[in-house]
């Protein structure tokens, strides 16, 4: 330790806010602040060794009790803490010095001398900005006679608080200082032990307590503890060696008593814990804490605010009684356990779930509805005014089971956007569940909680996200599900589409039933035969065909080229698509029941658009795109003379300046040429028919995918063999067995057709017939090719060719009778697009002639068949050929 120091008359001053330096004590500083720089320069840097500086406790200005005389002062404290680098200096004060703020400063009247054990100078870059890290050492305690400024830092005039060795030898003959002494080393000697003991080091810190003198012995130890500014202010002020070591030994006994509570704790823990339990000791020792401090607040305990959150979600009370016996059995398992994290996460999802909140439904407006689905959608009337009407008993009735709306269609005609506009014309949430390749059980009930990362099913999962007990929920694709070994989720569904079961519904992880009686349901599906006719059965299926050309366009008009325009960040300034184009690419470009493709075209041009203008815009003009961009962007915000390093538009004005900036000089039109050289040549032409029949033996005829109504050709040819039939083009059974039929008849009924001479019964006899359908990688199958394998076998041996402007579809039986089929409307529309002239339909079908637009029966001539001779009376040109004697 450090002998007696002579102190000057005056000090450089350096402020510590809320902290104290005790004799004895070390500690490291950094310096930044100028006022402190300065007085580390002067005091310390150019003084070497014989520099000391005066260490003074300041307060907080906001502190109200005020220990020493107050200076109001610009000038900020510098804190520190023990052992780690801290800021000290004045420079939050000269920063308010120049916002003419005044900040008061209470200054203590007593502080410490200190001199620098280590000082190291550094220079900040790129500031360049002088930095002192300084360690100081505590010397002796001095009292404040006068404080005042020298430059940027304080000064005071001092005195000494030590006493002289006269006095100590004095004091050191008190007895009750010798008891006081004697206290304290007992004291600070049972305190080393136990931290030598408890840190395993050897009896070094014995050794102070030989060598150093009581009362500076008793700074030290008291400076090693964390206590308050106010009990380090009270070892400061103690001038009087004994209050100095009864204060001492009263913070040394009690650091003494913490470490022994904290060790009674670890015992304490230690003793309760198994073997088995050892991985728990971390949780323990916080809960003995707590026991030995008497702080046992429940209102922290995440179980306690689950059970608050679960009393708040509106349970019905059998399910309540359900969690009062989970969260009961969750308490006594220790977080370790295997099933607690499941049990908890079941919890959870129990009090996540909508079991009351709901959706505020507003006031339906059905003309407001009718405006809303019209704006969305062109077209679909009959879907329209079935909404309407559904919205129109939810008004009259809240409270009614409306069915299931079931919307079948091709893809991209509006399915899932008008299950939106239902939500939308409800004032319900919207969520969207995806039933596509679902072949597991569990995804619709959810797995049974016994299983290794069981989860709720979709259902329960999306009522969690969306947070109300009453959305429009769409079941998306619900044709495409599955079954395998893991179960069926089309049968799964019987019980959520059911308006008399599903207010019950019971998902396997939940374990207890679930209202979703007031959740509107709404499915989508391409196709009604792959769906199983029980749940067929509960729902209310929309069909949705194809849109004609005519409707095509006004889409495209209305909806799909601001769409893309905007998605490209193109306006009608940059490019314009008329009408005639549009109406091109629908015909040569697309031929689907929706309008993806259509739009998909439409980005192909918006993309080359976009092209030509970033081009312009990279390479414009210098002279006069610099004073566009100087005039009404740059001038008005450098206005005021202000530097700037980048200008920021902002979003709201940048549509507008952007584009009359970078305006091009005339808008980018499409035409024929672009079209070819940015979609490519026509892939489809309406010479297509009349190309392909152009020989006898091919006939045109009309079949539904899930894609729409197509135009399915069917070729025929004869060679030499012994009287085979042989079919390709990836065929299914069905059509198989419909073109063996269709040779039976035609080979019944050669006679009459004038196919064969009377005494030619054989019309096989040494030939072979092949029968093709184009596109043989769609697979194909279904009875409405029937009259388009007639006809092509009654060209073949005619050889008169089928009229190329006629399509025809219709099941035929073994006696020549023309059937009913299904998907007219859809099949009528294909032709329309082929650009088809005249349809032949079983007469049988005449009903279903409604659902077709006024505007495509007007462009087309419907023929209806009710025997199969009425089919090749009006697919030949001039008749049946049995008028004819054939040739063979």
């Amino acid at each position: 330790m450090t002998e007696s120091v002579e102190l000057p008359s005056r000090l450089g001053i350096l402020p510590f806010r809320n902290k104290v330096l005790l004799p004895g004590a070390i500690i490291r500083i950094r310096c930044t602040s100028p006022s402190s720089v300065k007085l580390v320069e002067q005091e310390l840097w150019q003084r070497e060794e014989k520099g000391l500086i005066g260490i003074l406790p300041v307060r907080d200005a906001a502190e109200t009790a005020s220990v020493a005389p107050t200076l109001s002062q610009g000038v900020g404290s510098d804190s520190a803490e023990r052992g780690s680098k801290i800021q000290v200096g004045a420079s939050d004060g000269h920063k308010a010095d120049g916002k003419n703020q005044q900040e008061v400063i209470h200054w203590h009247n007593r502080g410490v001398a200190a001199r620098a054990l280590h000082l190291s100078r550094g220079v900040e870059k790129p500031s360049g900005r002088v930095t002192y890290i300084v360690v100081l050492e505590g010397l002796c305690r001095f009292s404040v006679q006068e404080l005042s400024t020298r430059g940027t830092y304080y000064t005071a005039r001092i005195s000494s608080l030590e006493m002289s060795k006269t006095e100590m030898e004095l004091v050191e003959q008190d007895l009750d200082f010798i008891a006081l002494s004697r206290q304290f080393k007992a004291t600070a000697m049972e305190l080393i032990s136990v931290l030598e003991q408890k840190q395993k080091t050897g009896g070094r810190t014995k050794v102070l307590l030989e060598t150093v003198p009581v009362h500076k012995l008793a700074d030290i130890f008291v400076a090693s503890f964390e206590i308050s500014f106010e009990e380090q202010l009270l070892m400061l002020d103690s001038v009087d060696l004994k209050v100095r070591l009864s204060k001492a030994t009263e913070l040394v006994d009690r650091h003494l008593q913490s470490i022994r509570v904290a060790e009674k704790i670890t015992q304490k823990v230690e003793g309760q814990l198994s073997k088995s339990q050892k991985e728990f000791l971390l949780r323990q020792q916080m809960r003995a804490i707590k026991e030995e401090l008497g702080d046992n607040d429940d209102d922290e305990d995440d179980l306690v605010a689950l059970e608050r959150k679960m009393q708040s979600a509106g349970m019905p009370s059998n399910i309540w009684k359900h969690v009062q016996r989970e969260l009961r059995r969750l308490k006594k398992m220790q977080p370790q356990q295997p099933g607690y994290n499941s049990s908890r996460v079941y919890l959870e999802l129990l009090a996540d779930l909508p079991w009351e909140k709901a959706s505020e439904e507003h006031e339906l407006d059905l003309k407001a509805a009718k405006e809303r689905l019209d704006s969305d959608h062109y077209g679909l009337v009959r879907v329209k005014q079935r909404i309407i009407e559904y919205l129109a008993v939810r008004k009259l009735k809240p409270d009614a089971r409306g069915p299931v709306l079931c919307f079948v269609g091709p893809p991209g005609v509006g399915k899932t956007s008008l299950a939106s506009s239902i939500a939308t014309a409800l004032g319900r949430k919207f969520v969207r569940i995806s039933l596509g390749g679902v072949k597991d059980e569990a995804d619709i009930r959810g797995h049974r909680r016994t299983y290794i990362g069981s989860m709720p099913g979709r259902l329960i999962d999306g009522l969690k996200r969306v947070g109300v007990c009453n959305p429009v929920m769409l079941l998306d694709e619900i044709d495409k599900t599955g079954s395998d070994v893991r179960g069926d989720p089309a049968s799964a569904l019987l019980e959520v589409l059911d308006t008399e079961q599903n207010k019950t519904f019971n998902d396997h992880y939940l374990n207890v039933p679930f209202d979703l009686s007031k959740v509107i349901f709404v499915a989508t599906a391409n196709r009604v035969q792959p769906i199983p006719p029980p749940l067929l059965d509960r729902m209310e299926v929309i069909e949705l065909p194809g849109y004609t050309p005519e409707e095509k366009l006004r889409i495209a008009m209305r909806h799909l080229i601001p769409r893309v325009l905007d998605q490209h960040g193109l306006g009608s300034e940059f490019l314009q698509i008329p009408e005639a184009m549009v109406k091109l690419v629908i015909q040569r470009y697309t031929r689907e029941a929706g309008v993806r493709n259509l739009e998909r075209n439409l980005a192909a041009l918006a993309r080359a658009a976009a092209v030509k203008v970033a081009e312009q815009e990279q390479a414009p003009p210098s002279s006069k795109v610099v004073q566009q961009l100087a005039s009404p962007l740059l001038d008005n915000r450098l206005a005021d003379g202000a530097e700037v390093e980048m200008e920021v538009i902002p979003m709201g004005e940048s549509t507008h300046d952007i584009s009359n900036t970078f305006r091009i000089a005339s808008p980018l039109v499409v035409d024929e040429a672009m079209l070819e050289k940015v979609l490519g040549p026509p892939r489809f032409d309406d010479r297509e028919a009349a190309e392909r029949v152009a020989s006898p033996g091919i006939s045109v005829g009309l079949v539904w995918t899930t894609f729409g109504g197509e135009v399915q050709f069917v070729e025929a040819t004869s060679m030499v063999g012994k009287g085979e039939l042989h079919l390709t083009g990836q065929l299914g059974d069905v059509i198989k067995e419909s073109a063996q039929i269709a040779l039976t008849w035609v080979r019944a009924r050669a006679t009459d057709l004038q196919l064969v001479a009377e005494d030619d019964i054989n019309l096989l006899q040494g030939r072979d017939i092949h029968i093709h359908f184009p596109a043989g990688a769609v697979p194909k199958d279904g009875p409405s090719a029937g009259v388009t394998l007639v006809t092509a076998l009654v060209s073949l041996f005619s050889r008169k060719r089928v009229r190329a402007d006629t399509a025809m579809t219709g099941e035929m039986t073994l006696r020549g009778l023309v059937l009913p089929v299904g998907g007219i409307k859809d099949k009528i529309l294909a032709a329309h697009r082929y650009g088809i002239k005249r349809v032949i339909l079983p007469e049988r079908n005449l009903k279903d002639l409604v659902e077709v637009p006024a505007a495509v029966l007007a462009n087309l001539e419907i023929l209806l068949a009710k025997r199969m001779e009425d089919v090749l009376e009006q697919a030949f040109e001039g008749g049946c050929p049995w008028r004819q004697h054939s040739k063979l």
